[in-house]
């Protein structure tokens, strides 16, 4: 729940720089109350703390802190498959992250890119292909265990869910676009399959995903994803715009999200849980966050030393490609 002193602290920040913005206290009373009014009447409360906690902390093996694969651990099998999703679960993972994606027929099926290049022996946006062209891949040609692996194929959302049901693995079912397709098509997927409700969390890295999905099911558990600098940075820290003033107006849009991601979206949304990068995650870092009842779970935490870090220290679950051994940094 939002704090009086972050609620007092986040519109007296949009009322100085609307102040400081227009020169006129007028307008930024006027705006400040607008922004409070819409908060207050369209944000969702989050989903009880028993059922996130269910979810979001569920039993691990020593009693150690969630391990999720992710993509089902894309190092030690081929990402988003069901031979990923069956060596997590004999590695020791307690939930799997998986990449939902349609296919041209609007079936649901897993794949991280837009494209089926990176993974498969094939070629060409996953939204432009036919579930039937799909099946034909095989999800295992450039995985650097191809051979153990030949022939894997990319999986329906389906079959994955009942795949992790029987493993007993928890998931965060990652959404990247088109979140009103993705709402319904979840939605669908907890009406069959209730168990959901209590071991799964819809998480993206796009706030109107998360909102689309509360709008939908309320009762889902959420979270949302955020890597600070992400809009003028790319994933390996290189600067995204080759223009001076284009990066100088990106990193302004990045403080204005992070902004809003630690103090507006949260709240609206309801999430549960915040996913972030593990080099901003520390120990006040994670303080901030259960103040507010939400649960921080880091990504991607792929060396034994950041693992027993997260164990010993942080004690909050880690998303990782890998189970078994140190593999290369995932940004």
């Amino acid at each position: 729940m939002l704090q009086i002193g972050d609620e007092a602290a986040c519109f007296s920040a949009v009322f100085a720089l609307v102040a400081l913005g227009t020169r006129s206290p007028t307008a930024a009373s006027l705006l400040t109350a607008f922004l409070y009014v819409f908060v207050v009447m369209f944000r969702f409360p989050p989903v009880p703390a028993e059922q996130a906690a269910r979810a979001l902390r569920p039993g691990a093996p020593s009693g150690g802190v969630p391990a999720v694969a992710l993509a089902g651990g894309g190092h030690d099998a081929p990402e988003n498959t069901l031979a990923a999703i069956r060596e997590a679960s004999r590695n020791g993972a307690t939930g799997v992250e998986l990449d939902l994606s349609l296919t041209a027929d609007g079936v649901p099926v897993l794949m991280h890119d837009e494209t089926v290049d990176r993974t498969t022996n094939g070629s060409g946006p996953v939204s432009g292909l036919q579930l039937v062209q799909v099946k034909k891949l095989d999800a295992a040609a450039r995985h650097r265990s191809k051979d153990k692996f030949s022939g894997e194929k990319v999986p329906t959302l389906q079959e994955a869910v009942e795949e992790c049901l029987r493993h007993q693995l928890t998931i965060f079912f990652d959404v990247k676009s088109q979140p009103d397709k993705a709402a319904a098509v979840l939605h669908e997927m907890y009406k069959k399959y209730p168990v959901l409700y209590n071991s799964s969390i819809v998480c993206s890295f796009e706030p109107k995903v998360i909102y689309k999905m509360r709008q939908t099911d309320p009762n889902v558990v959420t979270a949302l994803i955020h890597r600070p600098w992400r809009l003028s940075r790319f994933d390996d820290g290189t600067a995204r715009s080759l223009s001076t003033s284009g990066q100088l107006w990106l990193g302004v849009l990045d403080v204005l999200l992070d902004w809003a991601h630690h103090h507006v979206l949260w709240k609206l949304c309801g999430v549960s849980a915040i996913l972030v990068h593990k080099d901003f995650i520390s120990v006040d870092y994670v303080q901030y966050w259960a103040e507010r009842a939400v649960e921080v779970v880091g990504w991607t935490v792929n060396t034994a030393v950041e693992k027993d870090y997260y164990q010993k220290v942080l004690q909050i679950g880690y998303v990782t490609d890998s189970l078994l051994e140190d593999s290369d940094p995932h940004y």
